[in-house]
């Protein structure tokens, strides 16, 4: 079963969110900025629980061609994997950058390089793991499809499922090794990180990956109802299967001949 972001409760302090999320799944992914920032690691000690951090990324441009603004970036992301380090986090999802006009592209790639060696040398000094995460639907983004993984030369993936499938290239990214994945559904054209089955992902082939690679994975809806909903789902599939597998297995016991 899917662990579940912070996400859906962005609009209540961390503690209230833990407090909600915790009876519900061993695993939270913690979107490290805004109401859900981490201002003090003791406070997970309240808490049995598995942690991934998301790390900020509004206002923060790994790839900017302009250079404070880039190593403020790289800072910032750094200071999270300190923080993820504190709470024994399994990883930190880091956004790939992007860029304002099509003629700095690459340039940018080239700032993205040199960010890229920094955040790995923080990683090695915090012992932290980190994934890039494929983006929307959006021109400016890096790494919107799996001809970019280049990009981040062998680092880790975060398999967003939503922007995947914005950008027509789900399938293909499914056949991709990765380590954890975003679970969300939209219908095609904007990013609304709806509830499973409110959307047109197919998310059979998803699961298949996921049971393939055995990565991790959080549900990342916009809200607790689509969390709720999104479960629902999931237990139902989880419980059709295994009756499904019990009728499979049961031995026909043919009538004596006679």
């Amino acid at each position: 079963m899917p662990g579940i972001s912070s996400c859906c409760l962005m609009s209540e302090p961390l503690a209230q969110a833990l407090d909600r999320l915790s009876p519900l799944t061993d695993l939270i992914e913690i979107m490290d900025e805004g109401p859900h920032f981490i201002r003090d690691a003791s406070l997970f000690e309240s808490y049995n629980r598995k942690y991934i951090l998301h790390a900020p990324f509004h206002g923060v441009n790994v790839a900017s061609l302009l250079e404070p603004i880039r190593k403020a970036s790289v800072q910032v992301t750094s200071d999270c994997f300190a923080r993820a380090a504190a709470v024994g986090a399994l990883g930190v999802v880091v956004h790939p950058g992007y860029y304002a006009w099509e003629q700095e592209r690459n340039a940018v790639e080239r700032k993205f390089q040199k960010s890229l060696r920094e955040l790995n040398h923080a990683a090695r000094e915090y012992s932290v793991t980190f994934w890039f995460e494929n983006m929307g639907n959006m021109n400016y983004f890096n790494l919107r499809t799996p001809e970019s993984l280049s990009l981040i030369k062998g680092s880790g993936l975060t398999l967003d499922t939503g922007h995947a499938y914005l950008n027509g290239c789900l399938d293909e990214f499914l056949k991709i090794p990765f380590c954890h994945m975003h679970i969300h559904d939209n219908r095609g054209k904007t990013d609304t990180h709806s509830a499973i089955g409110e959307g047109s992902i197919d998310f059979a082939p998803v699961f298949k990956a996921l049971e393939r690679t055995g990565a991790t994975s959080v549900l990342e809806m916009k809200d607790f109802p689509a969390v709720e909903k999104s479960l629902g789902m999931l237990n139902r599939r989880k419980h059709k299967k295994i009756h499904s597998g019990k009728r499979q297995g049961k031995k026909r016991i043919m009538p004596a001949e006679g």
